[in-house]
């Protein structure tokens, strides 16, 4: 068994931020939906949730009526973007997965695709059987549950034979990678019109090439390097969109308001220690889940200050109940952490 020795140091230097995986999955389908198979960046390193988009992709965009089998590994995007796709297609799917995948909610689309034709067999979880054609209509969806829901309507709906709605039920969370997915799908030529409620979405559309799409970098992944700058070394990153519209751009704003010394100059984000925040905290991370062990993991070294994040109970129908993880392993190095049903609350 081997042992890892970790000293105190400072993290300082230049990256390169990875690319956004929530993007990239988006621009996969879209892309190669339009015939469009070269949309990644040559030298950038995918991640396996990224390679399982594409493979999945593969297998629904194959020739033959034969089942297909699709692989989603542990990736809840790739299992909840297809499903909708795969009935739009018309093709029958086997969708399988491996880790804590099999066990994370599939529910909305149970509930929602056979009123729509689509056909869901499962014995509870995956593998989890579809085979369409789905119809067009009124599809009512629950907010409080995961936005990757939304995200599988509406890039599978465009493509149907008529028009369709999007009813959200509930208030959204995650609500700016639905954003995110229409920006994607109207760079390959698809749109949906956003209302009060949700969205319209017209059939009949197509996905065409996009010559001049870039997928951004990852201000989730970001938010790590920015708190190391934070917390002692200069750190400068370089890619990153200040326009972007990823929800974690929120980032820079919540590790600003802990101290951090942020300045940008030539499209650079450096980042140092600054002051010392003088007030406690309260974190809504709603929109912003994916943010929350970095700003866990920071606010526990913030003296003096309380941290509550609320609002954060998905977390626990991730990979893994992330709550509890960053609670026990904050608690670990000796941390004053307490976990709450929808969040925890840090004292530095």
């Amino acid at each position: 068994m081997s042992s890892v020795r970790i000293m105190p140091s400072a993290l300082c230097g230049r990256l390169t931020v990875p690319l956004s995986k929530s993007t990239a999955h988006r621009a996969i389908i879209c892309s190669m939906l339009a015939g469009q198979d070269d949309i990644l960046p040559p030298d950038d390193n995918l991640s396996d949730d990224i390679i399982a988009t594409q493979e999945a992709m593969e297998a629904l965009l194959s020739s033959g009526s034969a089942p297909v089998t699709v692989d989603c590994h542990e990736s809840g995007s790739t299992l909840r973007f297809l499903v909708p796709l795969a009935a739009v297609l018309g093709k029958t799917a086997i969708f399988t997965g491996r880790g804590r995948l099999p066990e994370r909610p599939i529910g909305v689309y149970l509930d929602c695709l056979p009123k729509h034709g689509v056909r869901c067999e499962t014995g509870g979880g995956l593998p989890l059987t579809v085979s369409g054609p789905m119809r067009p209509g009124i599809f009512f969806l629950p907010g409080d549950v995961s936005s990757q829901f939304v995200t599988g309507l509406l890039l599978a709906l465009p493509l149907l034979s008529g028009d369709s709605r999007i009813v959200m039920t509930s208030p959204l969370q995650s609500a700016p990678y639905a954003d995110m997915t229409c920006s994607v799908m109207e760079s390959f030529g698809v749109k949906a019109e956003k209302g009060d409620d949700g969205w319209e979405v017209a059939g009949r559309q197509h996905y065409t090439p996009s010559n001049d799409f870039h997928i951004e970098r990852d201000w989730s992944q970001a938010a790590f390097f920015i708190a190391a700058g934070m917390l002692g070394g200069k750190v400068e990153l370089c890619g990153l969109s200040r326009s972007s519209c990823q929800g974690d751009r929120a980032a820079e704003m919540i590790f600003r308001s802990f101290g951090a010394k942020i300045r940008w100059r030539s499209g650079i984000m450096s980042v140092q220690a600054g002051g010392t925040p003088e007030h406690d905290f309260r974190i809504d991370a709603s929109q912003i889940p994916d943010l929350v062990p970095v700003i866990a993991a920071a606010a526990a070294l913030l003296p003096g200050r309380r941290t509550v994040i609320f609002n954060a109970g998905r977390l626990r129908l991730k990979e893994s109940d992330r709550l509890a993880a960053m609670a026990e392993g904050l608690s670990n190095f000796g941390a004053n952490v307490k976990e709450k049903p929808d969040g925890l609350e840090i004292e530095g």
